[in-house]
């Protein structure tokens, strides 16, 4: 099979059309069975994993932990992160990605962090954890040279799961997953009071798809959780149905040069000012949603929102103009 990709792509070298053409007919054709992995989650889950029982709130919150050790420290804020289409597994984070929520930690220490959530599969199972599949998704991880876009094969698998997520038909049994593992690892980075003395902070920092996962999320993480829930959006892509009743506040970073993050704006109604009634609309009109400009960036790579490169003449990092800008919101007092 990898052979026969091989050729195709080899034949379609310098023809910029005919692999647009290809990547569409994939992209469509993937789109038939994009729900089957989901489906087939769902379906291997029992009542008690999903925390569904009418009389049970959530089995990873029953435990009571309160005299442990780890329970001691000061530790009332999570963040949690959730990466981008391009992204092949959780642990993929970028150096700057690592810049970025180490800086944030450090600043915050009442906060840990969450990276190990995969938003684009239902299970948290990474591409190459994937039996079938994995010798695919590895290839193009991997690939190089004229054969390094091949990569696009696995940014067209994620934007189906970001669909998924978006979906009314499918979205809730996958957003009822990724909820799952977040829950999962909340606890595992540090254990999550049954009765905290204050109310938790979950900040859900998302970039490009992993912001409507997101938003998806945030519905079960409102029921299971007493806590207050902030999405942050850096440069992110998102509808506007989804989860906007269930957070407190959604901030939204956009770079002078993402154009990228526009596309969802067009592409989904409820995103257009005319759906007055629409969650996100509301959630604009009651001032539960702000834009914040965040200066010259690109949508990814070395200029984007985590890029390390130099910010033209200067001695800043892209990355750090993202971190400042995410450290100055509202959010990190005991008060927000």
């Amino acid at each position: 099979m990898l052979k026969f990709i091989g050729l195709i792509l080899l034949k379609l070298q310098g023809e910029t059309l005919k692999l647009l053409i290809l990547a569409g007919v994939i992209l469509l054709v993937w789109g038939t069975f994009a729900p089957v992995g989901t489906l087939v989650w769902w379906l291997s889950q029992s009542a008690e994993s999903l925390g569904l029982k009418s009389n049970q709130n959530k089995k990873l919150l029953s435990g009571d932990r309160s005299n442990t050790a780890t329970e001691s420290a000061n530790i009332d804020c999570y963040i949690i992160y959730l990466s981008g289409v391009g992204d092949f597994s959780a642990n993929q984070l970028t150096p700057g990605e690592e810049i970025f929520l180490n800086r944030l930690v450090q600043l915050h220490p009442n906060c840990v962090a969450v990276s190990d959530v995969f938003p684009y599969s239902a299970a948290n199972e990474s591409l190459g954890g994937q039996r079938l599949l994995a010798p695919l998704w590895r290839a193009a991880e991997n690939a190089d040279g004229w054969l390094a876009n091949a990569d696009i094969i696995i940014k067209i698998r994620n934007l189906w799961r970001f669909a998924i997520s978006a979906d009314d038909r499918y979205g809730e049994v996958y957003n009822l997953g990724i909820a799952n593992a977040i829950i999962d690892r909340m606890n595992a980075a540090h254990p999550i009071p049954k009765y905290p003395k204050e109310r938790l902070k979950v900040i859900l920092i998302g970039t490009s798809g992993g912001v409507q996962v997101a938003l998806g999320a945030a519905s079960y993480l409102d029921q299971w959780l007493n806590a207050r829930l902030i999405v942050v959006s850096v440069g992110g892509s998102f509808d506007g149905e989804i989860g906007f009743e269930s957070v407190d506040h959604v901030y939204h970073l956009q770079g002078s040069r993402d154009w990228v993050e526009d596309i969802t704006s067009i592409v989904f109604a409820s995103r257009w000012p005319v759906t007055v009634a629409s969650p996100f609309n509301q959630a604009r009109q009651l001032g539960r949603y702000t834009v914040v400009n965040t200066g010259p960036h690109a949508h990814d790579g070395t200029e984007g929102y985590f890029g390390t490169a130099l910010v033209r003449e200067s001695q800043t990092k892209y990355v750090e103009l993202t971190l400042k800008k995410v450290n100055q919101l509202p959010i990190w007092s005991e008060q927000s």
